[in-house]
């Protein structure tokens, strides 16, 4: 199977305007995500998808492959699939969010593996290492699934509801995601819903539309950058 990274970077922010290209430690952003995503030797191709200049024409100067898609696309999802119809031979894509400078070597193996399985159409990641706050927390996508490991439900409320002390595994959604490359352009034709709107939680639309999500358990949890107050946690980690 060949496999293609694609990790989108929008400049464009309304809480961060131009974070792909800010400072951590000597590198920007996306230098750095695109470093750890080669090195993870997990892809044949890896491609930043960008809607501006100034990121691509940096990504090509430190040596990156880097793609202008378009300004209108609404989700990561949809720039990636704009991507994919330039690599018609590749079976296996894998969104990796240009705010996550840390990513994972073993992580993207994990959810690499779950293509393993030939029924597996899309695949994202969960987490058991969830606190009390973060099941509370809407910022933390949760996550319940059943006896294949497929999703049932995400959603930003504490899911499922504790009526009786069962004392449930909840698990943390990790925004990564792989797709089969045919099920990706099938994906960004589909109308956007009622349900994913409500929660603003893209994958909804998906599974509303009958597309079964695998979830593949993982202990690993990187920080990503979504305003400035974040870059410091990313800097003591590079530290350490």
């Amino acid at each position: 199977m060949k496999k293609l990274a694609i990790i989108p970077a929008r400049y464009a922010s309304s809480r961060f305007p131009g974070k792909p290209l800010i400072d951590l430690a000597g590198k920007t952003m996306i230098q750095r995500v695109w470093e750890g995503v080669t090195n993870s030797n997990h892809f044949d191709e890896v491609v930043v998808a960008t809607d501006h200049e100034k990121i691509a024409n940096h990504v090509k100067e430190f040596g990156g492959k880097a793609m202008l898609t378009k300004a209108s696309h609404e989700s990561g999802t949809d720039r990636c699939g704009e991507v994919i119809e330039s690599y018609p031979d590749f079976d296996i894509v894998v969104n990796i969010q240009g705010d996550e400078p840390l990513v994972d070597t073993e992580q993207l193996r994990l959810l690499l593996s779950a293509f393993d399985d030939t029924s597996v159409e899309i695949a994202t990641l969960g987490s058991p290492k969830i606190s009390a706050e973060d099941i509370k927390d809407s910022n933390r996508i949760k996550v319940v699934i059943n006896h294949k490991s497929d999703a049932l439900y995400f959603s930003r409320s504490p899911i499922p509801f504790e009526r009786n002390e069962e004392d449930y595994p909840f698990l943390k959604h990790i925004g990564l995601y792989g797709f089969r490359a045919k099920t990706l352009q099938k994906l960004v034709q589909l109308k956007p819903t009622s349900l994913e709107k409500t929660e603003s939680l893209e994958q909804l639309r998906w599974m509303y539309y009958g597309y079964d999500i695998r979830v593949v358990e993982t202990d690993i949890e990187t920080p990503n950058i979504d305003t400035p107050e974040d870059v410091d946690l990313v800097l003591r980690r590079l530290r350490d």
